[in-house]
């Protein structure tokens, strides 16, 4: 069963650290997963989590802290040397130990990497830490298995064992020849079933799926998605082999992507966590709720203009809920399917004109369906034919103008290179409060 935790496992864990029962807390954790671990960590203060790291196996709590965010990770790593910092990163892959190092100050850089026993793990974290962490370059891994092109198959299975001892998965033996250049890959059902006195060159597939060591975290995530790849190698400009990236170093890339467009599109202009601080989180809300504050104000004063033809009829006041709130909707709904089309890489595969008309069909035919149930409300209810045609009438405009700014508002802000899900929050639902409340009392003003 997955594992649940619950308040009096934590405080039963808590009790036994505080006790320091070294002998109680191995024996509980024992069957735990290492990310079930991370959670507990998750829970327990520094100095809790700095003795449960100590007392647990090395190569566990390489893994617990490599699970941690880097947020929790950084604050807990300043609570060890760095001799202790390097034997935990003696037991991670090469990515996990340069994201590591690169939380850490540069004196403590240097004096883990001195420390590593590995030196050939040391040689791959220094190259990794030259490149940027949302690249190809900065997700991958040095560890993998490669075979010559012009290798026997026993020659090759040989030097799969050698290699495959720093290797945790084997997901596919990349083909390089003598410079090291990426020539394709071959699989190891292939390798298993060939005659000894084989070649490489006669068995493997030379169509092979690579990136550059230049592409950003989302072109990778993108490409794994698209091909559907539980690994790509990563080569440089020349095509020389350097690495590969992973599906969970992906699937974590698309998590914090995923974060991040759902703050932007709930108006959040920072990444922010629970455990930040009062101002950073004032920080990161407070500029869009400005913007809806002030957009609320504008509407105030366009219904100020119409005060008098309110005075008039004042039932008009009812309906501008109605009119703005389905302007919001009707506008995130938009927004949200040019998010995800441009999020998937498809824009061109439909002309400009033809999404317009698509859009336009599609606002039109709500916004009659709306219209009409909205008409037939109000005659239900005794509202004059009169307004329950305007309203009716002010909604379908309303519905289509939506619709309209929730499509192109996100592409304009794509080509401007700022990130188009925040199209998706507060601009938007403010904007079309404003346009929705103009269109309602100029429809009203004209037709009454």
């Amino acid at each position: 069963m997955p594992f649940e935790l619950t308040k009096d496992y934590l405080e039963q864990i808590e009790a036994a650290i505080e006790n320091h029962d070294a002998t109680y807390i191995r024996d509980v954790t024992e069957e735990l997963y290492p990310a079930d671990i991370t959670s507990i960590i998750n829970e327990l203060d520094n100095d809790h989590s700095k003795y449960l790291i100590e007392i647990l196996d090395k190569d566990v709590s390489a893994e617990v802290i490599t699970n941690l965010d880097s947020y929790t990770r950084a604050d807990l790593l300043e609570n060890f040397s760095s001799e202790e910092i390097a034997g935990f990163v003696n037991g991670m892959d090469s990515d996990d130990a340069a994201d590591i190092l690169n939380e850490q100050d540069s004196k403590t850089r240097e004096q883990v990497i001195a420390l590593l026993q590995d030196r050939e793990k040391a040689r791959y974290v220094i190259d990794l830490l030259h490149f940027e962490e949302d690249t190809a370059g900065g997700l991958m891994q040095k560890e993998l298995i490669k075979a010559n092109i012009n290798w026997s198959v026993l020659q090759c299975i040989s030097e799969i064992r050698r290699q495959a001892e720093k290797v945790e998965m084997i997901h596919s033996i990349y083909v390089v020849d003598e410079k090291g250049t990426l020539k394709g890959r071959v699989a190891l059902k292939k390798i298993i079933l060939s005659r000894g006195d084989a070649h490489v060159a006669d068995i493997y597939e030379p169509d092979i799926v690579s990136v550059e060591t230049h592409k950003s975290s989302e072109e990778v995530g993108e490409i794994m998605r698209k091909y559907d790849l539980e690994a790509v190698p990563v080569v440089n400009i020349n095509g020389k082999l350097l690495g590969r990236i992973t599906i969970d170093d992906v699937v974590d890339v698309m998590k914090e992507q995923a974060d991040s467009d759902r703050q932007a599109m709930s108006g959040l202009s920072d990444d922010v966590e629970e455990e930040d601080t009062v101002f950073t989180s004032v920080k990161a809300r407070l500029p869009w709720l400005l913007v809806g504050m002030t957009g609320g104000l504008f509407v105030s004063r366009i219904i100020g203009l119409f005060e008098g033809a309110i005075v008039n009829v004042p039932a008009m006041a009812f309906f501008t809920p109605l009119i703005a709130g389905t302007a919001g909707n009707v506008a995130i709904q938009s927004s949200s399917i040019i998010l995800q089309t441009l999020s998937n890489k498809s824009f061109m595969e439909i002309s400009a004109m033809q999404r317009l008309i698509k859009v336009f069909l599609i606002a039109i035919l709500n916004g009659l369906i709306l219209s009409l149930c909205v008409f037939l409300f109000n005659y239900t209810f005794g509202i004059e034919i009169k307004l329950s045609l305007v309203v009716s009438i002010a909604l379908t405009c309303v519905v289509l103008l939506a619709s309209f700014t929730g499509t192109v508002t996100p592409l304009i802000l794509n080509k401007l290179g700022i990130n188009p899900a925040v199209a998706s929050g507060p601009f938007i639902t403010t904007a079309n409060d404003l346009l929705g409340t103009i269109v309602y009392f100029s429809t009203a003003n004209l037709l009454l």
